[in-house]
């Protein structure tokens, strides 16, 4: 009797999309693991490397003793710095994966909404009328800022009834930030004493923060975090097209108000504490899916902490270069965010071939 082989689903008939070639998915347990170690390691790493050079001793010295000597670098900057670093990243990472899967774009970066614009015009505004400086007015101006640019941009792009792609909203998104940066640059060239503050701001460093205004940037990340798990069906549902998705009883129009808020408050909180720090949420997306693939139930928490690894990561490598002048985290995530960019760019180049 022949043997016949069981008829192929037609394609898209709730089939998952297969990984593509040379990206295999690996065990959900290996790839936790294997994050919980990095975080583990760069943490240690963080705390334990800087520009003044302290043993291992010393260095569990002063975090059981903060009235040590020791205690000061430790407690006044390698703990912040750290706990920076980690939060920071993982908002970034997290929001970088919510973005690129809102926009279809593996090139998308959170400050495409107009987030980081809009903060940076926000504080300039503070310290040229109000000569705002402190930690916590910087903190609240920055993220007053990201949320008005972000409903500016969700406002142009609704007038031209284009929410059903995510085009509209990427092209309103430019838009705004360069209007906002071309304002930004007005204010700080008309008055040295914004230069100097804004300066200090958008140089997107850890040195030198501390962890003063934490707690309401803790608050807004965990409310773009459960915003970010809210969108992951959505996210898996818009991989397949728009068209599709809406077939499938998708609401468009919700799928983008959550995504767009949980990319708002992720990259807001980042941006008030730190000042704009690019690449983290384009660079970490990309890794995160090659150890866990695709599935936004697993690549947003992946990102996230890919994000933080890469941060803190990078703010070490900067401490160990520059000797007593440290090179700041945003201009060696500039260098290897520009080397993953340009090998996305040929690896999408040669799929295409």
């Amino acid at each position: 009797m022949p043997v016949t082989s069981p008829p192929r689903p037609a394609p898209g008939a709730g089939v998952a999309e297969p990984p593509r070639p040379g990206r295999p998915r690996r065990g959900g347990r290996r790839a936790t693991l294997a994050l919980t170690c990095a975080v583990l390691l760069v943490t240690a790493a963080s705390l334990a490397l800087g520009s003044n050079h302290l043993g291992l001793g010393q260095v569990v010295t002063g975090l059981l003793h903060p009235a040590e000597d020791t205690g000061a670098i430790v407690w006044g900057s390698r703990v912040p710095r750290t706990v920076l670093g980690l939060l920071v990243g993982a908002c970034l990472g997290l929001a970088g994966a919510v973005m690129q899967g809102q926009t279809r774009n593996p090139l998308a970066d959170p400050g495409i909404f107009g987030v980081s614009a809009g903060a940076s015009l926000a504080v300039v505004v503070g310290v040229y009328v109000a000569d705002l400086t402190s930690v916590l007015a910087l903190l609240w101006l920055a993220f007053t800022g990201a949320v008005l640019a972000t409903l500016l941009v969700f406002g142009v792009a609704a007038l031209g009834k284009g929410l059903a792609s995510p085009v509209p909203l990427a092209l309103a998104g430019t838009a705004v930030t360069a209007l906002l940066g071309a304002l930004t640059s007005f204010l700080v060239l008309t008055d040295e004493s914004t230069l100097a503050a804004y300066r200090v701001w958008v140089v997107g460093s850890l040195s030198g923060r501390t962890l003063e205004g934490i707690w309401p940037a803790v608050a807004i990340a965990c409310v773009g975090a459960a915003l970010a798990a809210a969108n992951t069906r959505s996210l898996d549902t818009l991989a397949l097209g728009t068209e599709l998705a809406q077939g499938l009883g998708e609401s468009l129009l919700r799928a983008r108000l959550v995504g767009l808020g949980a990319i708002t408050l992720l990259t807001a909180a980042g941006v008030a504490l730190t000042g704009p720090i690019g690449f983290v949420g384009l660079t970490a997306p990309h890794l995160a899916r090659r150890l866990v693939g695709s599935g936004h139930a697993r690549l947003l928490p992946a990102s996230a902490a890919v994000g933080a690894v890469v941060l803190l990561a990078c703010d070490v490598v900067g401490r160990l270069i520059g000797g007593q002048s440290e090179v700041s985290v945003g201009v060696v995530l500039s260098v290897l965010g520009g080397v993953v960019f340009v090998a996305i760019v040929r690896r999408g180049r040669m799929a295409a071939l």
